[in-house]
């Protein structure tokens, strides 16, 4: 009899990178709405922050459930946003299913992840190569937050934009989607914030080295499960930084590794 053909599971090329920490009511969620999405080609990387809660264990659970399409990164401990995300860049780049596109979001829903496909698309169609779910690009389309704090979001990046003249309204984002190729001509050790400035840093160097930079508009909608780490200190970092961000490219600019050949 001849021999029966198996056929071969195609690789995904995108991976979706959600930092967690104290994230139980979300894990088992986030992670099932993301590996459900009607395009089936995203992968999950979590990276727990040695979350007191369990969370790590829920994760393996979604592990042991969906081989091959999540992972997991322990650290030990609270190290910071940007960190997290930075060690999730450096593991997508080094995994071997070379993936295209990694994308970045948060694990209590806030980031719709039907949002996803738009974000991956806005890339994949040419429209930019760092495609970034914008709250402001419409007006301000955020749900459930206290007026304080969407004024000081909004017109934080108002400010980030002014100082920094980039073309982009949600300069604060976190909901982000890079091509591989931005990923790879970072420096990624050279990346100085640790916070949320971290998002607007990893957006000023992407438009500095002459990336493209283009926003989808989404509605960012606040938690319902969970605990927020939101704190005004968090956007003081941000709103300080940025200064030193424009300061440091005047001297200082960032280039493509084809332009410092």
């Amino acid at each position: 009899m001849p021999e029966t053909q198996v056929a071969a599971t195609p690789k995904r090329d995108t991976l979706v990178i959600i930092p967690m920490y104290n994230e139980k009511e979300n894990a088992s969620a986030i992670i099932d709405a993301v590996l459900s999405l009607p395009e089936q080609n995203f992968d999950v990387l979590v990276i727990d922050d040695n979350s007191p809660d369990g969370t790590a264990d829920i994760v393996r659970g979604k592990i042991a459930e969906h081989p091959g399409r999540v992972f997991m990164v322990e650290r030990a401990g609270k190290l910071g946003l940007g960190t997290a995300y930075i060690a999730g860049f450096k593991w997508a780049l080094a995994h071997e299913n070379n993936y295209q596109y990694v994308c970045e979001m948060d694990a209590d829903f806030s980031h719709n992840p039907n949002d996803l496909m738009k974000l991956r698309g806005a890339i994949a169609s040419g429209r930019g190569d760092v495609a970034v779910g914008s709250r402001y690009l419409t007006g301000v389309n955020v749900v459930n937050w206290p007026m304080g704090r969407v004024l000081m979001s909004y017109y934080a990046s108002k400010y980030v934009r002014f100082v920094t003249r980039m073309p982009v309204h949600d300069t604060t984002a976190g909901f982000v989607c890079y091509s591989r190729r931005v990923l790879e001509d970072f420096d990624l050790d050279a990346v100085r914030f640790k916070g949320y400035a971290f998002q607007i840093e990893m957006k000023f160097t992407a438009h500095q080295m002459k990336y493209k930079v283009c926003e989808v508009p989404i509605v960012f909608v606040n938690r319902m499960l969970g605990t927020s780490k939101m704190s005004s200190g968090i956007f003081g970092e941000a709103l300080f930084g940025v200064i030193r961000l424009k300061w440091n490219s005047i001297f200082h600019p960032k280039k493509r590794r084809s332009e410092k050949a």
